[in-house]
């Protein structure tokens, strides 16, 4: 898909193998991140669901994170989908969405994944994935707006994501700004 120009342009799989348009979290602000389940940093499931809820309690139609299972770390994510699935909600009490399992570099690099790099490379302009648990800021409009290590604790990106959120709310592109403005002209 290399006329992309935003996030919103994909359709990654979900964890069914069905497509996930991500037009529909147009108006939100995203963290994306590449997880997995038997990886040093999987603890920070409970960090990212901390967040979210966090987050979605003071804006509760502003934001979401994703997340996308892969394999190509160690083989850190071995297990099917649905495996995946029942291992994020039963061992971390994931509320947000896990889709389908993923590669995030190499030839087979799933386009969302390849944008993205190409949006907001690493350290020192490197564009490949370095390891599970990296992290990618999505504006309301679509646009990579941050990137962060593995080391980088989810709970530490709190005030970027609510600084990015306020962003939005001034430039009147948050989808619950919008749904009241479409109220509103109905009314």
């Amino acid at each position: 898909m290399s006329s992309a120009t935003t996030f919103f342009d994909f359709e990654p799989a979900d964890k069914k193998g069905s497509a996930y348009p991500l037009n529909q979290l147009k108006g939100k602000v995203i963290l994306v991140v590449n997880t997995a389940s038997k990886c040093g940093f999987t603890p920070q499931f409970q960090g990212l669901e901390t967040l979210y809820k966090s987050i979605k309690s003071k804006r509760p139609d502003d934001f979401v994170i994703l997340g996308f299972p892969c394999n190509q770390f160690g083989s850190q994510d071995p297990g099917s989908d649905d495996q995946i699935q029942e291992f994020c909600q039963l061992n971390y009490g994931v509320t947000f969405p896990v889709l389908g399992k993923t590669e995030v570099n190499g030839d087979n690099a799933n386009p969302l994944w390849t944008w993205m790099k190409e949006s907001q490379p690493g350290l020192l302009g490197l564009k490949r994935i370095k390891w599970n648990f990296e992290k990618f800021l999505i504006s309301a409009d679509g646009k990579v707006v941050g990137r962060w290590a593995s080391t980088t604790k989810p709970e530490g990106l709190e005030g970027k994501i609510l600084e990015e959120i306020e962003k939005a709310e001034k430039a009147g592109l948050l989808a619950s700004k919008s749904a009241e403005g479409e109220t509103a002209k109905l009314a």
